[in-house]
């Protein structure tokens, strides 16, 4: 069989969906109101780009973003994105003066994290004294210049970050401390469901009404509570607070494993991941297909080669397992997933090099979704779309 040249494709090409993003944080937002709406934005946007997927989730009523560390929020800021940031993920020798200077609000999760902002804020506060800032009569920093906003995080059982229940009163005395003194101000508590089982999230739901008390027994009065990820913002109201951590809901990648689809939630995936038939075989039975041959035709076949691989995000534990849409329908992935390619059974049926082949996309097209990828490599949605790496260019539909 001598292949023909078929329609234009791109190589490899993520297409992003702005629209969609706009769309399902209108969605989530109007379900969890009169709850504000936080984006997460972290990890490149889970691989969907960070700058304009802020920007649409604001556009659709986001009040917020999130992010793990600094450098992701430096990102939104370098952007000119001016909304509320926060950052939570802190290494020993964070810039926490910059973050403050720039507006960052910080996630902290020890005590010893607290002492460190503070002195980051007597750091920025005493720059901007010495450039003509003006000076609290009372020697306090400048609430405008050297006041962090930061957010404590209580662990309520993740056993993650955060701050331990046994070390709480102490942590909240600290803070109410440092903020009469004008370096920090408490402007959020947060905690972070392990999203167990019903009575598991309800236990830890407790734990931080109580740390919630505690706070306020200490004399804090936070602008914003939050508790609640996707999971807890649609299925237990009681979560949400003041404020919703919207991760991969934003994506409309369902956050649970039960079967539940994008379209059950009101939701559009964003991403579609596709690339360009590379080339077209033609093979008798018998033949071996990809390294060790662990899969092997079994009639005559078409064979078509797809340019992704695990460089490039696709998990290998998909091997012989994942299905993509091609030449309209789907179509097994036959062999070993390579560094740079697989190969797809498209048994007698006609395809040309350049043809399309989406890997997945939204289902209403026929699409395999990033679920059915993540079921075949016995991993998450979140995974999917998140490790796609740098080689596939991103492209965005529907403006910034």
């Amino acid at each position: 069989m001598s292949p023909q040249t078929g329609p234009t494709t791109p190589f490899r090409e993520a297409v992003v969906d702005l629209d969609a993003v706009r769309a399902n944080v209108e969605t989530l937002a109007a379900r969890v109101a009169p709850a504000a709406v936080m984006a997460v934005v972290k990890a490149n946007a889970y691989g969907h780009g960070a700058v304009p997927v802020a920007l649409a989730a604001l556009d659709g009523g986001a009040a917020w973003l999130g992010v793990a560390d600094l450098d992701e929020a430096f990102e939104l800021r370098d952007a000119g994105i001016t909304a509320p940031v926060l950052a939570w993920l802190h290494g020993p020798d964070a810039p926490f003066a910059e973050a403050i200077a720039r507006d960052v609000d910080l996630g902290v999760s020890s005590i010893d994290q607290l002492r460190r902002v503070s002195d980051a804020a007597a750091q920025v506060g005493t720059s901007a004294t010495s450039s003509g800032a003006k000076a609290d009569p009372a020697g306090a920093a400048d609430p405008a210049g050297a006041r962090a906003a930061v957010h404590l995080k209580i662990d309520t059982g993740l056993s993650r970050n955060g701050v331990p229940p046994e070390e709480w009163v102490e942590a909240v005395a600290f803070a109410a401390m440092l903020e009469d003194q004008g370096r920090i101000r408490v402007r959020g508590i947060f905690s972070h469901l392990a999203n167990t089982d019903d009575d598991a999230d309800r236990a830890q739901l407790a734990a931080f009404e109580e740390a919630l008390a505690a706070a306020s027994a200490a004399g804090l009065d936070p602008e914003v509570r939050h508790f609640a990820s996707t999971a807890a913002a649609v299925r237990l109201p009681a979560s949400r607070f003041d404020l919703v951590r919207l991760g991969i809901g934003t994506y409309g990648i369902p956050p649970y494993g039960d079967g539940t689809t994008a379209a059950d939630l009101g939701l559009r995936p964003v991403m579609t991941l596709r690339a360009c038939v590379a080339a077209v075989r033609r093979v008798e039975p018998g033949v071996g297909v990809s390294y060790s041959h662990t899969w092997r035709a079994e009639r005559r076949t078409t064979l078509a080669l797809v340019p992704l691989g695990y460089a490039d995000g696709i998990p290998r534990h998909a091997s012989s397992r994942a299905e993509v849409l091609l030449a309209g329908r789907r179509r097994p992935v036959v062999g070993r997933i390579a560094m740079d390619q697989f190969v797809v059974d498209v048994g007698d049926d006609e395809v040309a090099v350049g043809d399309e082949v989406v890997l997945f996309g939204d289902p209403a097209t026929g699409a395999p979704s990033a679920d059915d990828w993540a079921e075949a490599a016995d991993t998450i949605g979140y995974e999917i779309v998140t490790r796609i790496g740098h080689r596939v260019p991103r492209s965005y539909d529907g403006a910034a």
